[in-house]
């Protein structure tokens, strides 16, 4: 439904886009990952015909992002960072505005707004003004405007970004109920949980090139074992141990300093937790919890980029 051809988009010397190939079946999900400034945005706008590329082809549903524009905007809905509606009018007049944008007659505008207000869990407040909404009501109201016209093919850029938990999980089901009813989606996100969640199929992508894709599971595999886990008492002692550990491994570990624990690949299991062990006993550095545990899709990303999905380029 989706294909990326050697695609290239460059501003000057930054080059957010080289030579990147993707693909996306028929009614699943392509997670895109990548930390700030990676160029998940920038391919986007390619996919949506905001941006024209500098080299490669994009094609969605068979028709070209370039030549065909203006069929590709007739069948995509696009949902990007931020909701984009308007805080004067009710839920339902973004709504139908929207869906004359579309080219709706307004008696099937209205119609449709009805049908994604009640499906968003939004029909109560659809006759309010925006600016009374809650930050998680807006966004799915943006959402919403972008299914008014029934996609065959949803782009999500980071669509739960700022949202409580709740509210992200409402919309993860909420997703994955387009889904099944055979929508397509590209989602860029920066919550390694959300693409474990809902993609079928995970792109890692880092200054601006893909770097590695595979389901979830496949991605995991990489690392080839489990990873040690430690929570270090001093937290003005975090990065002595992480020297320790990425010394022990000669791989990077992963710093969490709000909770002051530390990450990194163990290949060999167990053999790594009692090198660690012994190097911060001799150390003198204290622990309040040690172990081994399979990976995720956070562990995966660290070993591929060196950083987490949060760090910018």
């Amino acid at each position: 439904m989706i294909e990326v051809r050697s695609v290239a988009k460059s501003f000057g010397d930054v080059h957010a886009l080289v030579d990147v190939d993707l693909r996306v079946e028929a009614g699943t999900v392509l997670g895109l990952l990548g930390p700030n400034g990676a160029g998940k945005s920038t391919l986007v706008k390619v996919l949506a015909t905001l941006l024209v590329p500098d080299a490669g082809t994009a094609t969605i549903d068979g028709f070209d992002v370039v030549r065909d524009a203006v069929a590709v905007r007739s069948i995509i809905g696009l949902a990007g960072q931020f909701a984009a509606v308007d805080e004067v009018l009710t839920g339902r007049e973004n709504l139908i505005m929207v869906g004359q944008l579309y080219r709706l007659g307004r008696r099937e505008a209205v119609q449709r707004a009805g049908e994604v207000l009640e499906r968003l869990g939004l029909a109560d407040a659809g006759d309010r003004p925006v600016r009374t909404y809650s930050g998680g009501m807006r966004r799915r109201l943006d959402l919403g405007a972008s299914l008014v016209g029934r996609p065959r093919v949803l782009i999500l850029d980071e669509p739960t970004t700022g949202l409580d938990p709740r509210t992200r999980l409402d919309l993860w089901s909420f997703i994955a109920d387009l889904v099944d009813h055979g929508t397509t989606v590209l989602l860029t996100t920066q919550y390694l949980e959300e693409a474990d969640h809902l993609a079928q199929r995970i792109v890692v992508i880092d200054h601006g090139r893909v770097i590695a894709e595979g389901t979830s599971d496949e991605l995991k595999t990489r690392l080839g074992g489990d990873v040690l886990e430690v929570r270090v008492v001093d937290s003005s002692r975090l990065d002595e141990a992480a020297r320790l550990l990425e010394a022990l491994r000669g791989d990077t570990s992963m710093i969490d300093r709000d909770e002051q624990r530390l990450t990194i690949a163990a290949r060999d299991g167990a053999a790594t937790l009692v090198g660690a062990v012994r190097l911060f006993d001799d150390a003198h550095i204290t622990v309040d919890d040690i172990g081994l545990r399979r990976p995720s899709l956070d562990d995966v990303f660290l070993a591929l980029t060196g950083r987490d999905t949060a760090s910018p380029t």
